[in-house]
């Protein structure tokens, strides 16, 4: 599986749908949110977007049309129909050798069975394996693409909350799901983490908590106030990293990214984080908050990424659902 930063020939999307359950009593400021990410992305590469039935394209024609966004030339439509948008965990993931590109088709049971019904989700992977007549491999082993980070040199970072939880595959040890991890995304090194963030429902995905910016660097989020309830738990994970090595025996390099602090929304805590950016072929998006630590994150991630443009989209609307943008991305890599 190769690094989120190598060379892509596109971005997967699926578009959200008013009778889905993402974003209740709100969903109305929700389309545009894809609409202009469909048209930032497609200034670099191609995008595809899945679509859940004839009326809903004709929604989504509407929203890209509106947003100025270049729907058939650079932005593709596809009838693979799903409930949800979170194309980062349902979506396909692919892999590659020198010669050859496939689809990894990862069993999928919405976030342990949490936002039924999810078969449709469940099947994208395998659309997209038959649009482009790729090998389709099947592990028999549940697992979502925001649980999982590599730098595409062999190491792979993930969390024991989500991928040891019961929920997901109660039958493997956590032995046999790092052998599937091996065989399926041609990874040597798999590094754990602890907790995932407070208010995220996936139990705690790693694209919320330390993503890799190349080979041998990680970015993490750290919580400054000993008040918060994440504060002890993102420590916790930044002591691991600091006692993680590389396969050569180097320490990391570990950069800190802040939080936006507490947000929520009717009550419930939302699980915002600035590590929920995705590495697009020309820029980085980030997800802002109208938080003062908006510009220091984007400070720090430009800095990291000298040949993008980090911009900072506004994502309150869009964390009302319980993810960002890389939540609703899946990157197919170039050839």
């Amino acid at each position: 599986m190769p690094a989120e930063w190598a060379r892509h020939e596109a971005t997967w999307l699926t578009w959200p749908r008013p009778e889905g359950i993402s974003f209740p009593d709100a969903f109305d400021n929700v389309p545009a949110i894809w609409a202009n990410l469909a048209k930032l992305l497609a200034e670099g590469e191609q995008v595809h977007i899945n679509v859940f039935s004839p009326e809903h394209e004709v929604d989504i024609r509407a929203a890209l049309k509106k947003a100025d966004a270049p729907v058939d030339s650079r932005i593709h439509l596809h009838p693979f129909p799903a409930y949800e948008p979170w194309c980062r965990d349902h979506g396909p993931i692919f892999v590659r050798s020198e010669r050859e590109m496939a689809v990894v088709d990862w069993r999928y049971n919405a976030w342990g069975g949490k936002y039924p019904p999810c078969d449709l989700d469940d099947d994208v992977p395998r659309h997209v394996a038959k649009l482009f007549n790729l090998r389709l491999f099947s592990p028999p082993m549940i697992l979502e693409g925001g649980s999982i980070e590599v730098n595409g040199a062999g190491t792979l970072l993930t969390t024991e909350a989500c991928l040891l939880n019961k929920n997901r595959n109660p039958e493997l040890s956590q032995k046999e799901i790092e052998q599937y991890l091996r065989d399926y995304l041609g990874v040597e090194q798999i590094l754990w983490l602890g907790e995932g963030i407070v208010g995220d429902d996936t139990d705690g995905h790693i694209d919320d908590l330390t993503r890799f910016v190349d080979e041998t660097t990680l970015v993490t989020i750290v919580e400054d106030d000993p008040a918060d309830e994440n504060h002890a738990l993102l420590a916790e994970n930044s002591k691991r990293l600091a006692a993680m090595r590389q396969p050569n025996g180097q320490p990391w390099r570990v950069v800190n990214l802040p939080t936006p602090g507490y947000l929520e929304q009717d009550g419930q805590r939302l699980p915002a984080s600035y590590a929920n950016f995705y590495i697009a072929n020309e820029v980085v998006v980030m997800p802002a908050f109208n938080h003062p630590n908006d510009a220091k994150a984007r400070d720090i991630l430009q800095g990291l990424f000298p040949t993008r443009r980090v911009i900072a989209q506004p994502a309150l609307d869009l964390i009302w659902g319980l993810g960002a943008f890389h939540c609703i991305t899946q990157q197919q890599p170039a050839l």
